[in-house]
C-alpha cells in the first residue's frame, strides 16, 4: 500500500492544521507522486535509540540496495529489505495501535454507508531521494487508493496497522501496441491482509504492479519505492478501471482512465523518529 507519493504541490493560503495518525501538520491537497525530504546530516552521526534503529536498518539498507534508476534489488537484497519490513513495529515509526485514529470505533475513520464521496487518504514523507523513496500511508475505514501502476520501481508495502483489502494484477504483455483501451492482465492479488503480515513485494512487470488498496479498518502502510515516481524520467502514475474476465476468474481486462478524485491526499508532516543520512546500519 498505497502508498504511496507527491508530483506537484498544490499552495492553500488556506490550508489548515490537522492533526492524524499521531502526526501534526499543514494539510495540503496532494497528488500522488514524491517531493525532497530534507534529512539530518551529521558527520559523527548519532547512536539510533532503540525507537528509530529499525527505520536507520532500513533507510541504510535501502541506500545500499537502491543505486539509481533501472535497478532491481537481487533476491538476497530483497530478503534483506523484507526481513528489516517484517520485523518493524508501528513504534518504529512513531505510530501506536492505541492512537484514536486507529480505533475501529472512531466515528472520524468510519465510512457512511452509501455516500458518494471516499474519505481522504493521508500520507506523510519520511525520506526521498532520486533513488528510492519512504512514506507512510493512512487509510479510514473505507479509504481507497484507486488501481494505479508503477513504471519501472520496486515497491515493498508494510502493513503496520489495521486491515487493508489489496487487489493487483500484472499485464500480460507491457509491450503489446494497440489500439484498444482495454488491456489483458492477470489478477496477483485479492484478498484481505490484516497486520501483523508479511511485506509484499511488487516488481516492475510482475509481483502486482498495478495495484489498489482500500482500507477494511483504518491503517497505516509503510512504502519503500524503489526508485521513485518521476514524470522527467518516465516514472509517471497510471490509473486504471478494471473489469473480471468472465471466462477466466485469474484474469481481468484493464482500462486506463484519468486521474481518480480519490487519488488526491493530505500531505502531513511526519514527526516520527528520524533517518540519519550519514549513520551507519545496525543490523
Amino acid at each position: 500500500m498505497t502508498i504511496e507519493a507527491v508530483a506537484e504541490a498544490r499552495s492553500d493560503p488556506m490550508a489548515r492544521q490537522v492533526k492524524r495518525a499521531g502526526y501534526a501538520g499543514r494539510s495540503v491537497v496532494e497528488r500522488k507522486r514524491g517531493y525532497k525530504k530534507k534529512v539530518k546530516r551529521s558527520s559523527s552521526p548519532p547512536q539510533p535509540s532503540s525507537a528509530s534503529m529499525a527505520l536507520q536498518n532500513l533507510f541504510q539498507s535501502c541506500k545500499d540496495v537502491f543505486k539509481g534508476p533501472g535497478t532491481i534489488p537481487l533476491p538476497p537484497d530483497v530478503d534483506r529489505l523484507c526481513h528489516i519490513l517484517d520485523n518493524m513495529q508501528p513504534e518504529d515509526v512513531g505510530l501506536s495501535s492505541k492512537l484514536q485514529y486507529f480505533n475501529p470505533n472512531n466515528n472520524n475513520a468510519l465510512v457512511v454507508q452509501g455516500t458518494v464521496n471516499h474519505p481522504r487518504v493521508s500520507y506523510t514523507t519520511i525520506y526521498q531521494s532520486t533513488n528510492f523513496s519512504l512514506y507512510i500511508f493512512f487509510l479510514p475505514a473505507g479509504g481507497v487508493i484507486p488501481l494505479h501502476n508503477h513504471p519501472g520501481m520496486t515497491v515493498f508495502s508494510k502493513l503496520l496497522l489495521g486491515e487493508v483489502h489489496i487487489k493487483s494484477y500484472d499485464l500480460v504483455d507491457c509491450q503489446q501496441a494497440s489500439s484498444s483501451k482495454l488491456r489483458l492482465a492477470r489478477l496477483v492479488a485479492d484478498k484481505v491482509y490484516e497486520a501483523p503480515c508479511d511485506t509484499s513485494v511488487l516488481y516492475p512487470t510482475t509481483g502486482g504492479n498495478i495495484h489498489q488498496f482500500k482500507a477494511v479498518t483504518p491503517c497505516a502502510i509503510l512504502d519503500v519505492l524503489g526508485p521513485p515516481y518521476s514524470r522527467e524520467d518516465g516514472r509517471d502514475c497510471s490509473y486504471y478501471r478494471d473489469f473480471p474476465y468472465q471466462d477466466f476468474s485469474k484474469y481481468g481486462w484493464l482500462e486506463e482512465v484519468e486521474m481518480p478524485e480519490e487519488s488526491q491526499m493530505d500531505g502531513i508532516e511526519y514527526l516520527g523518529p528520524q533517518v540519519v543520512e550519514n549513520g551507519t546500519c545496525f543490523c
